[in-house]
């Protein structure tokens, strides 16, 4: 760990605020707090954070809200604080791209040895996506850049579908590797290295997700197929193209 790191933690309640920072701050990393999301993302505007700590819970726009919009437009790897009764929040927040989460109340040593294991993984993942610059896939009438995240239709003269960064992570990871059977720890370490004991319904509900944008049926996939107890594999051919 270096002194260069920066952590910016969001939370709404003064005494967990102050005691995150003064924990981190007596290991070594620089933070910076905020009490809501628009202090945020004012900091965010104007520092140089390199990992989000961030409660779920907050009054005006919440954890979730502000989540959604890092993994929109970042790559900043995102803690999430929750309840430890707020199951749902959990399973959304990973869905949304969270790397980690920690449930109140809790140990600052577990949230010091969380931040340490995600800086590890995020500081040694390649490209989002893969993929020299300038490379696209084309499988079936479907176009996609990984480098800008772009999916369009109509082999790349249609419309264009939104994709989140984790859908985009999880559809560059099927088209690097077609055919090939690939189970939640292999998807998991491909796209943003985490556990599958922990992650592996949020891999499941993004597989979901994608389908409905690719497939013309979700339900009955052409493209992404379900190995059951086995995993996923996507099965239609993929053809490397130049932009």
């Amino acid at each position: 760990m270096t002194d260069s790191e920066h952590i910016l933690v969001v939370d709404d309640h003064p005494d967990i605020r102050d005691a995150m920072a003064r924990y981190l701050k007596e290991h070594g990393y620089r933070v910076t707090t905020a009490d809501r999301a628009a202090t945020a993302r004012q900091a965010l505007e104007t520092s140089a954070i390199d990992l989000v700590v961030l409660d779920i819970m907050m009054p005006g726009e919440d954890g979730l809200s502000l989540c959604r919009d890092l993994r929109a437009t970042t790559n900043l790897p995102v803690i999430l604080l929750t309840a430890m009764a707020e199951e749902t929040d959990r399973i959304v927040g990973l869905e949304m791209g969270a790397d980690d989460y920690v449930t109140k109340p809790f140990n600052p040593r577990e949230l010091l040895a969380r931040i340490k294991a995600v800086l590890r993984r995020t500081a040694t993942l390649p490209p989002a996506a893969g993929g020299p610059p300038g490379q696209c896939y084309r499988f079936g009438d479907w176009l996609f850049d990984p480098q800008t995240q772009a999916l369009t239709g109509g082999g790349g003269q249609g419309e264009a579908v939104a994709l989140s960064t984790g859908e985009s992570l999880l559809l560059g990871v099927f088209l690097r590797h077609p055919g090939r059977v690939l189970n939640r720890d292999q998807l998991l370490d491909l796209t943003r290295g985490r556990t599958a004991q922990l992650f592996d319904r949020a891999i499941d509900n993004q597989v979901s997700r994608l389908r409905k944008k690719v497939e013309k049926d979700a339900r009955n996939p052409e493209f992404i197929k379900t190995h059951w107890g086995g995993g996923y594999s996507f099965a239609a051919p993929v053809e490397i193209v130049e932009r």
